[in-house]
């Protein structure tokens, strides 16, 4: 559920009130042809004003941090498990918070590679004509709400759960924190 802040209330009323002085002043355009265009496009601007004034407000009011993260491997199922703790940080409540979470294989420490190798481009056509086997992928993501209803203040516990592929090599872990 998305909360909204007084703020976004108080934006919301504004371009409404915006918006309902553009239509009367639409209406009372003398060339009668141009009224319902003017409306449409007022609608249209307004409501494009309104949008994007109520997704930086949610950025800016709605602010969380992961205070701590780790993470240790479940050979048996071949997964991850990350843990940690995610703060509150803004004086409003948010409605939930989502963790996207990357694992990736770093091709830069092996050390047979070089940096001719690294960047030397392949070709596709054999690919195309040869399909038996898949291409595996070079990184897992997956994206998981760990916080919903996150009163301001409050640290919350999480744990996300994903499959570890064991072809990565040498991986490296990405994550990144949005709330809304």
């Amino acid at each position: 559920m998305i909360y909204l802040t007084i703020w976004h209330k108080v934006a919301l009323a504004f371009f409404g009130v915006v918006l309902l002085i553009f239509i009367i002043l639409s209406f009372m355009q003398k060339d009668k042809k141009l009224v319902w265009p003017m409306v449409f496009s007022s609608v249209l601007v307004v409501g494009a004003f309104t949008f994007f004034t109520l997704f930086a407000l949610d950025k800016y009011t709605k602010k969380a941090k992961i205070l701590s993260i780790k993470h240790h491997r479940v050979l048996r199922t071949e997964s991850i498990v990350f843990e940690g703790r995610v703060k509150n940080m803004g004086k409003f409540k948010i409605g939930e918070c989502k963790l996207k979470i990357k694992i990736a294989s770093n091709p830069m420490s092996g050390k047979s590679l070089s940096g001719s190798s690294m960047f030397n481009p392949k070709s596709t056509l054999p690919e195309f004509f040869d399909n038996k086997e898949k291409s595996k992928r070079s990184y897992v993501e997956k994206e998981a709400v760990i916080v919903r209803d996150f009163k301001p203040g409050y640290v919350e516990p999480f744990s996300v759960s994903m499959k570890f592929p064991s072809y990565l090599k040498n991986p490296y872990i990405k994550y990144k924190l949005f709330c809304h």
